[in-house]
């Protein structure tokens, strides 16, 4: 996606302009335009100067973003070009501006407001001169107006500019009021000068009574009150923003040719050599290669407690170094620095828009002409029921200022960007504005077994010594694990690395061991001491040695609660049982009750066999384990879940990213450094099942943020709107004065703008509010229909298969077929159980199948 910087606009109709000029230009594939940022995001293959045409030719400006180049030496300087110019985008010099405008114009209005209102309404004392001398206290007020008008011009500019190009916006709204109540007041004015000469002095007095000079000044004061405001409040909305941009270094220590020197860090290379002393921040993602640590990762992930390092960890940019002195290698350097990716992340997902916003869109794009008829209608209807002009005109007046498409237009962006923050700082990233606003409507969440629930890492759970065969009271089940630890110190397999880790941990002398061999899918065999160690499954130690009951009992139970029992022998006799399994992580459980709690369903996928699979599932607390599910079938398994309510898959990014792909929200967790997982929606930085519901609760949390800015600025204008317009007039005597409309649209987006800013208050981690999601409308139940499932489901018998190539060509075959969402085939069993995504005849399946040279027998 192309970004670029757009300039001029003032509300949601200039962006809807802007846009749709955007989305005209042949070769533009999709255009999304942020008022918040000023920003624009522009896919296809149209050019920059297209680009920037189309926009200058709606009356704005544009130009693209700094961007990189694809050259390794460039990177760095590049990124810092980028970050720079991020940085510059999202200075606040909107404020300072609107509050020196303000400052002048108060001074020319207090003068203008002491001579219309307070001397005509309360008597106060005016110099001798203009005792009676009604013209020249016109004069003066015209004069103090047209100074208030020339320090706002900016509203005339932009607004009669909007209105030449045929996209009238908020500006011209505010000056057609403005210039409508400086106009007729003009004319008020030479009526009464007309009227002096006549020597009509009753006509000269009803005249000073038809001046609108302080409303003209007073509407342009108050939104610019209201835009200052607006602007100082959107600003805060992109502080986490601008944090992670400060986070990022200046400097980093090198070392070359033996020499530290202290350097640019846009001038580092990858594969240099930099240090860090304690207390420094960390220049670039690297490695360590001397020195171990302590890192404070809270900026990127949010985790507060400090994360130990040691050489060959990675260590990221923007970290602290807490305790010792280490020597990096650079591995990532500029932009793909992790931190560099998250920024770019959380600015691409702020150059997005969410789905819901799409209604405001419209609205926006036809809001302005729709409130100038208005005003035009109530003008007329007005003096067609024999009001006076003012009176006719006043109530127009205030339909136009009164009129906030600007709250429109902020209500979702605003939120959006407030939201991605916030994530940003708990390490839940957020790709897209839609995939922030989705991920709160998940109904079903499937979670990938292994380090996703688990570990994903082997360790010991259980040492269990055969008494009989260890002599003496001593610890027994270390001198098991010494026997183990020997035994295995020279194999490959995980479960010999979680017997390893074991044993250093417990401080285990491991022996040397002679006449080492593996014995593929059973077992090992090694001398140790003079003695043959057997270790193994049960199969293959029982060859060797007599295991009892009570030992086989155990095993059983082991096997039961999902742990994989190794047994080891010496000569003839059993030694013990070490049970090592892939251990749950300390929070899952705690994870999927939250999940369960919002009234989402959670399944479990894993390739393990059913009776490990259900023990791992019964301590998570998930409501559907699916077990004996190979990588590539996740994704037909997700497939099949969809057709029962929004999914959205949890995995590691890699191996998952098919069943990421295919799911309606794809979350890839512990991603670490890695940010830029294509196939994922979210990506979680931290592998902590525990940030799945904190990812679901921000995001229910912003949109209704959403839904309440929505609604403030629908109901605001339809509040507003006909009690300007003196609809309630005739039954309740109800009127607007045009200064109070102008007040209460300077503070509309303002409220909406505020609102947002709410979600930073937001605990993403308590779930003493959650609550169960409203049912979707096309999916009643969450759970499976088992009706459903047979009726969609064909087994046919196939003779001829005789391998697991012939299993492929008949599964590519029936797959290749639009009616068939998965064909499971086994040449063993000689079938092929087909399921159906529509209807389709049992002609039509023989047919295909025995194009591919196999008899089909039957189908059922």
């Amino acid at each position: 996606m192309k970004q670029y910087t757009v300039t001029g606009m003032s509300c949601a109709a200039c962006s809807a302009r802007v846009e749709k000029a955007v989305s005209k230009v042949d070769g533009v594939t999709s255009c999304s335009v942020s008022l918040l940022t000023n920003s624009m995001g522009v896919e296809g293959s149209a050019t920059d100067a297209q680009i920037v045409e189309a926009v200058e030719q709606a009356g704005y400006g544009a130009s693209p973003k700094v961007t990189a180049t694809e050259s390794e030496n460039d990177k760095a300087n590049n990124s810092l070009e980028q970050l720079k110019a991020a940085q510059d985008a999202l200075v606040d010099r909107e404020t300072p501006k609107l509050r020196n405008r303000l400052i002048s114009s108060l001074i020319f209005l207090v003068v203008l407001m002491y001579f219309s209102m307070g001397h005509m309404m309360w008597g106060w004392p005016l110099p001798e001169f203009f005792n009676g001398n009604h013209v020249a206290m016109g004069l003066l007020q015209l004069l103090l107006t047209v100074a208030v008008m020339v320090i706002n011009q900016k509203f005339f500019i932009s607004g009669f500019k909007g209105l030449i190009h045929g996209a009238p916006n908020m500006d011209t709204l505010v000056a057609l009021g403005s210039a409508a109540s400086f106009g007729y007041s003009v004319y008020a004015l030479f009526a009464m000068t007309a009227a002096q000469v006549k020597g009509d002095m009753d006509a000269v007095m009803s005249y000073m009574h038809e001046f609108y000079f302080e409303s003209a000044a007073m509407i342009l004061a108050l939104i610019t009150v209201g835009k200052m405001l607006e602007a100082h409040s959107k600003g805060k909305t992109t502080d986490a923003l601008k944090s992670l941009m400060q986070l990022a270094p200046k400097t980093a220590t090198v070392v070359r040719d033996g020499v530290e020197q202290e350097i640019s860090v846009d001038a580092v290379k990858k594969g240099d050599i930099f240090v860090v002393r304690p207390g420094e921040n960390i220049p670039v993602d690297g490695e360590i290669i001397d020195g171990t640590t302590a890192v404070n990762e809270s900026a990127l992930t949010g985790e507060s407690i400090p994360v130990d390092k040691q050489p060959k960890d990675a260590v990221s940019a923007a970290t602290v170094n807490q305790s010792g002195f280490i020597k990096c290698r650079a591995t990532r350097v500029g932009e793909d620095t992790t931190l560099s990716q998250i920024i770019q992340m959380v600015s691409d997902a702020a150059a997005t828009k969410a789905p819901i916003a799409k209604i405001a869109d419209r609205v926006s794009g036809v809001f302005v002409p729709a409130v100038i008829t208005i005003a035009i209608i109530t003008i007329i209807a007005w003096l067609i029921a024999g009001e006076t002009v003012g009176f006719a005109l006043a109530r127009g007046i205030s339909v136009l200022v009164i009129s906030c498409p600007c709250a429109l237009g902020l209500a979702t962006p605003v939120a959006i960007m407030v939201g991605n923050g916030k994530g940003a700082k708990s390490g839940i990233l957020f790709k897209t504005a839609a995939s922030l606003e989705a991920t709160g409507r998940t109904q079903i969440v499937a979670l990938d077994k292994t380090g996703t629930i688990t570990s994903g890492e082997p360790k010991v759970t259980d040492i269990v010594p055969d008494e009989t065969f260890f002599e003496g009271t001593g610890n027994n089940a270390g001198k098991l694990l010494a026997i183990a630890a020997s035994v295995e110190a020279k194999s490959e397999h995980p479960l010999a690395k979680a017997i390893m880790e074991r044993a250093k941990t417990d401080e285990i002398a491991v022996a040397e061991v002679t006449d080492f061999s593996a014995v593929v899918g059973n077992g090992l065999t090694a001398i140790l001491a003079g003695k043959m160690i057997k270790a193994g499954n049960l199969a293959f130690v029982s060859k060797f040695v007599k295991v009892s009951d009570d030992m086989r009992a155990k095993a059983v139970e082991f096997s039961k609660e999902g742990k994989t029992p190794l047994f080891f022998a010496a000569d003839d006799r059993l030694c013990g049982i070490i049970a090592v399994a892939d251990t749950i992580k300390e929070d899952s459980p705690e994870a999927v009750r939250q999940l369960k709690k919002m009234g989402i369903r959670v399944v479990m996928l894993t390739g393990d066999n059913e009776q490990t699979a259900n023990a791992i599932g019964k301590q998570a607390g998930v409501d559907e384990v699916i077990a004996g599910v190979l990588p590539d079938g996740k994704e037909a398994v997700i497939r099949k879940l969809k057709k029962q309510g929004r999914v959205a898959m949890v995995g590691d990014g890699i191996n998952d990213a098919p069943a990421l792909t295919r799911a309606d929200m794809g979350i890839a967790i512990g991603a670490g450094s890695d940010v830029a997982i294509d196939a994922a929606d979210v990506v979680l930085m931290k592998s902590r099942l525990i940030d799945v519901p904190a990812a679901v609760r921000l995001s229910r949390a912003t949109l209704t943020n959403i839904h309440e800015n929505l609604f403030w600025a629908f109901f605001y204008n339809v509040i507003g709107i006909p009690l300007a317009a003196g609809l309630w007039y005739p039954l309740l005597g109800w009127k607007l004065n045009p200064m109070f409309g102008a007040a209460a649209m300077s503070l509309s987006s303002f409220c909406v703008v505020t609102n947002a800013l709410r979600l930073n208050l937001c605990r993403v981690y308590d779930p003493k509010h959650d609550r169960k999601a409203t049912p979707d409308r096309k999916n009643k139940t969450n759970k499976p229909n088992e009706s459903e499932e047979k009726s969609m489901t064909k087994t046919m018998n196939i003779e001829g298969m005789m391998c697991g190539h012939c299993e492929a060509r008949v599964k590519k075959a029936l797959e290749a077929l639009d009616a068939v969402s998965e064909a499971a085939v086994s040449h063993e069993s000689g079938t092929a159980v087909v399921t159906l995504s529509s209807d389709i005849s049992d002609e039509k399946l023989k047919e295909t199948v025995e194009a591919e040279e196999y008899k089909v027998t039957s189908i059922q």
